[in-house]
């Protein structure tokens, strides 16, 4: 026990010592989740813009309860300046002008925004309907009931965190681990280990130990931070299980860094090999971006991806109040996926670089 503490102790303030590492490990996906979260606070988009030109009996005379209906989803301003208006529309300051002559609503939209400009026109021939129906002072002969349901789509924040916490689980534990063995083999501390009457048991344990602190902690400041008002995110019920599968996780990326390490010979050569490895499985298993517009080829590479499932089991646990049914099979993978690569690294290791 005595010599297992001594190595964690060593390799904690080895890292502490590196503070590019503390940096790169731990800061940097954090920014990103910093940037991307304030970027897409807000998921529903920008509400439409539209220029009131006069007096418009139809919105002047609007109940309140409606107005305020749609002013949820258009911001209205007004003017007395019709031809100010249009310009605005042209140069695309503003969405739509509206104003009444001769009794008609007459709307000019741009066709910048097709979309923009499509929810512009639904709206007010919603209005102009509704007014031409309580006009008539008849009942309408039909009526549209709405609910609004659940559904699985979730707010950046709630897909963010998962995808950049996985993405700082895989870079702290395969980098922590590849350069570990390198320096060690090159400073020639694994040999004297070898010589030294500590178990292999206690070296690969004490590596372990850390590795998971490591991850650990930054489960807790991701966390902490994506939990703050600010972002917003929603823990669902289940959300300690992104614990195990962040261990879990965190035993895949460390044996790809043994795989690299035992054959690496400087820092340069394990960074550059981690780099081409971590970073495109980043991109690929959905850390910044959703795959679900990826080709599907590409869609058959990332699902060979440990990261892909550790991210979308993460959610499923965080975001969507999945249970043990998500983070069983993806638990169980990973530590196949551990056990393979470990004895691949078993077959390549080196006590030194001779």
């Amino acid at each position: 026990m005595s010599a297992f503490r001594s190595l964690s102790r060593a390799m904690i303030l080895g890292l502490l010592r590196d503070r590019t590492a503390v940096f790169f490990m731990l800061l940097f996906p954090l920014m990103f989740l910093a940037l991307f979260g304030a970027l897409f606070q807000n998921d529903s988009g920008s509400r439409s813009t539209v220029v009131q030109v006069g007096d418009v009996a139809l919105l002047d005379d609007m109940p309140t309860e409606q107005f305020a209906a749609l002013s949820e989803a258009l911001t209205l301003q007004k003017t007395a300046d019709r031809a100010q208006a249009l310009t605005d529309v042209r140069e695309g300051d503003v969405d739509a002008a509206v104003w009444e002559e001769n009794g008609r609503i007459e709307l000019r939209y741009s066709a910048a925004d097709p979309a923009r400009a499509g929810t512009v026109q639904g709206l007010m021939q919603s209005v102009v309907q509704s007014a031409n129906v309580a006009a008539t002072g008849q009942p309408p002969a039909f009526e549209l009931a709405t609910e609004q349901v659940e559904d699985r789509s979730v707010k950046p924040i709630q897909y963010l965190t998962p995808g950049l916490l996985g993405w700082a689980i895989a870079m702290g534990a395969s980098f922590m681990s590849a350069f570990t063995l390198v320096n060690w083999r090159r400073k020639r501390i694994l040999r004297r280990l070898w010589l030294a009457p500590i178990s292999p048991g206690t070296v690969i344990g004490a590596r372990v130990g850390v590795s998971l602190a490591l991850s650990f902690v930054q489960t807790a400041v991701f966390l902490g931070v994506a939990t703050i008002p600010f972002y917003g995110l929603q823990l669902t019920g289940s959300w300690w299980l992104a614990l195990p599968l962040i261990a879990c996780g965190t035993l895949a990326f460390m044996s790809i860094g043994l795989v690299i390490g035992a054959r690496a010979n400087s820092d340069e050569a394990a960074n550059g090999a981690l780099q081409v490895v971590i970073m495109p499985m980043a991109f690929l298993s959905g850390s910044f971006f959703p795959t679900d517009e990826m080709p599907g080829w590409l869609k058959t590479v990332s699902d060979v991806l440990p990261l892909k499932h550790l991210n979308e089991a993460m959610q499923d646990v965080l975001s969507r109040g999945e249970s043990w049914g998500a983070a069983l099979p993806v638990m169980g993978g990973l530590l196949l996926f551990t056990a393979v690569l470990t004895a691949i690294a078993a077959r390549l290791f080196r006590w030194d670089n001779a």
